[in-house]
């Protein structure tokens, strides 16, 4: 009979990832943390590898990398999956971390260690211990995206057992609290990127929910936190899509959809839909862009609001440009540019406060680049870069960046150098592994032309900010 302790079967003791020991050879673990860190760097992806996180890999105690550490290994052994690196199927890490998960206590505010310091996570099951807070389900984004019961994880499968507090009294300054960290986080993110913003609003949302599920309030109240707890969610989505961690983004709007079906806030619902199919196009999953894009208008329609209505139709239109199907997404385009000129309205969501102009050129600029029209793209990315208001740091980094791989697809190696050295002048103001991931690509191909003397002056600057070889 297994032995078995007060909280349940012990776990089977980790077995030895013998390959990846392999792959380290004769260098040291310190060494080996040293090539992860700059393998990320090359694809713009941040990882915390140090001598202790290579032990735990190869003792097995990381079954499974989380997905920052797989894209990079990936990156440093492309011909190899992560089974062929003596991983475990995420499945299977998984449904183990959840078991665990359940027995650990969560406490209400975590130490600043806990957060700040990437090894006091457990870094196989980061992304289920990021979501142990957050209530509700994924079943409502699900079924609009056409997934299944595996693709999302239920966080509500997650929460861990713990001792219920007595029912706090909140009221119109807690509401006000969730709203203000809402506009505070996207102020942030405008004009400094995603990255460093990522872990403290996972914070304030963890905060939000618990005063949503723990607390006794109006009815008033209610609807106050539940939208701002919806909002919360997305502003974490989005800083999680903008440093690259996708899953986790996905993630997070499958609860800002839930919160938004329970509370029938239609708004709510259309904004987690436009970042939703934003997200999937950044993915690679055209066809969930679509869907996405259309179930957000069909939110929208009643809420009076047609720039809304015409940043959801540019949406749509990135899907069809990454299907291909330029007929269509010059019919979603031209609708698009309809409605954003039929003007601003007080319907207007607070959060669209980004969407001006320059977004609107900008964002034609990606779906002519997708359909490989160089012309047309480098020609919008240009305006987007001039209309682009200075508050928006986070977007100027991207255009210019945009517009250099635009030259660069019309075969312009010099003029896509002296665009790619402009974004890395700003770069230093913005952190978003998103775009860094946009201009690493860029230098990668350049590569090839460092005889170019705006090349080479390029290629200097990025790797004296970026640290890249």
């Amino acid at each position: 009979m297994a032995a078995t302790s007060p909280g349940g079967p012990r776990p089977a003791p980790a077995a030895p990832n013998p390959v990846m020991r392999a792959l380290r050879g004769d260098r040291s673990p310190g060494e080996f943390a040293t090539a992860v860190r700059r393998a990320a760097r090359e694809i713009g992806e941040h990882v915390s590898c140090d001598a202790r996180y290579v032990g735990r890999v190869e003792a097995g105690e990381i079954r499974c990398p989380n997905y920052a550490y797989e894209r990079v290994f990936r990156h440093m052994w492309p011909d190899r999956s992560l089974a062929d690196l003596g991983f475990a199927p995420r499945t299977a890490a998984r449904r183990r971390g959840s078991g665990t998960a359940a027995r650990l206590p969560v406490p209400e505010s975590p130490p600043a260690k806990a957060v700040d310091d990437p090894h006091h996570r457990d870094e196989e099951n980061d992304d289920v211990h990021r979501r142990t807070f957050l209530t509700g389900g994924s079943t409502a984004l699900a079924a609009v995206l056409g997934l299944d019961g595996e693709s999302l994880p239920d966080a509500a499968a997650t929460v861990p057992a713990r001792s219920v507090p007595a029912p706090r009294r909140v009221g119109a300054a807690e509401a006000e609290g969730v709203e203000r960290a809402v506009r505070d986080i996207r102020l942030l993110d405008d004009a400094h990127g995603a990255d460093a913003l990522f872990e403290r609003a996972g914070q304030s949302l963890r905060h939000a929910y618990v005063l949503l599920n723990e607390g006794v309030y109006s009815a008033a109240t209610e609807r106050r936190l539940q939208a701002g707890a919806g909002e919360l969610a997305i502003s974490v989505g989005w800083l999680a899509h903008d440093s690259n961690r996708l899953a986790d983004a996905r993630s997070f709007y499958a609860e800002a959809v839930a919160t938004a079906r329970m509370a029938g806030d239609a708004g709510l619902e259309a904004h987690v839909f436009c970042n939703s199919a934003f997200l999937a196009r950044d993915a690679g999953r055209p066809r969930e862009a679509l869907r996405a894009a259309q179930a957000g208008q069909a939110a929208a329609r009643g809420l009076g609001s047609e720039r809304l209505l015409a940043l959801l139709a540019l949406r749509e239109a990135g899907g069809w440009a990454q299907l291909n199907d330029r007929a269509a997404c010059e019919r979603a385009l031209a609708r698009a540019a309809g409605l954003f000129d039929r003007g601003p309205s007080e319907a207007d969501p607070e959060w669209m406060s980004f969407f001006g102009e320059a977004e609107l050129v900008g964002q034609e600029a990606q779906c002519w680049s997708a359909l490989g029209e160089w012309e047309l793209a480098a020609d919008r990315a240009g305006r987007a870069i001039a209309l682009q208001d200075p508050h928006f740091v986070r977007n100027r980094v991207l255009y210019t960046a945009e517009l250099a791989h635009d030259r660069l697809g019309l075969g312009d190696p010099a003029g896509a150098a002296e665009q790619g050295s402009a974004a890395v002048v700003l770069l230093g103001e913005v952190r978003s592994a998103r775009i860094r991931g946009m201009l690493a690509g860029t230098a990668g191909r350049l590569g090839a032309h460092r005889a170019v003397p705006e090349v080479a002056d390029f290629l200097d600057a990025y790797a004296d900010v970026t640290g890249a070889a």
